[in-house]
């Protein structure tokens, strides 16, 4: 594992406390996932990679929908969460994003890479990996970090960091009881579209959602912001 590479030791210590959060929360549940889930649309018989797929839930909902689903995970304690989750029959895989992917070329329609590539500084070799192992015509569906919305959050901190520079910060998570220190890297957008094209992606969509209806009632008092202002960035990009 490299220095840029997922937290995994971090996300080992908030494991069973982070599924716990992530199946019900306002961001993952009524927000991320929902928006991943329209943008795939129908996966029946699909070929899927979910490329850092944590505790599973989103492979869970795929593999419902009739996708064969293939999981992989840097953080060995977010997998057996997903094994407990998803039967010792799925397939998954522990395998770190910053590493060659285990595959060979052209193994999946499409790899969905959920909130993991703001964990990489450079993501020239991961999107390169991706673009591997996707037949030609297949599709990449990520999300990540919005880089406007998290230069504005680090406003409010100290002085606010420069938009167009790659830079790093460190949060403290406390989940279930556990505390643990994770890395992210934020990029202005037009590097990261750089960075689609240059593996070898066409851009089919950039999507800045809303959390589905039904979160209005369930979390009253963070809707609006949510809704009014994006907290992630969508890109749905294709291989040539």
């Amino acid at each position: 594992m490299t220095q840029d590479a997922p937290p995994a030791d971090g996300y080992d210590s908030l494991a069973e406390g982070y599924t716990a959060e992530n199946d019900n929360s306002l961001m993952n549940a009524y927000y991320e996932r929902p928006a991943a889930l329209a943008l795939a649309g129908d996966v029946a018989g699909r070929r899927i990679l979910d490329a850092g797929c944590g505790s599973g839930p989103l492979f869970a909902e795929l593999r419902a929908r009739g996708a064969t689903v293939t999981g992989i995970e840097a953080s060995a304690g977010m997998l057996e969460q997903a094994r407990q989750r998803l039967g010792a029959d799925a397939d998954l895989r522990v395998a770190d994003l910053a590493d060659p992917l285990p595959f060979p070329d052209d193994s999946f329609d499409d790899v969905i890479a959920s909130l993991v590539l703001h964990y990489l500084r450079d993501w020239g070799p991961t999107l390169a990996e991706m673009r591997r192992v996707l037949r030609t015509g297949g599709r990449l569906i990520a999300s990540v970090n919005h880089p406007m919305a998290m230069n504005l959050l680090h406003r409010q901190s100290g002085p606010r960091p420069d938009y167009f520079e790659t830079y790093d910060w460190t949060e403290e998570w406390t989940m279930g009881g556990r505390t643990a220190q994770l890395r992210f890297w934020n990029q202005p957008l037009h590097r990261m579209t750089d960075a689609f094209t240059a593996a070898g992606f066409r851009i089919d969509v950039v999507s800045e959602p809303h959390p589905v209806p039904a979160a209005r009632e369930k979390f009253p008092d963070d809707f609006h912001l949510l809704d009014t202002f994006p907290t992630f960035l969508f890109f749905v990009v294709q291989a040539e």
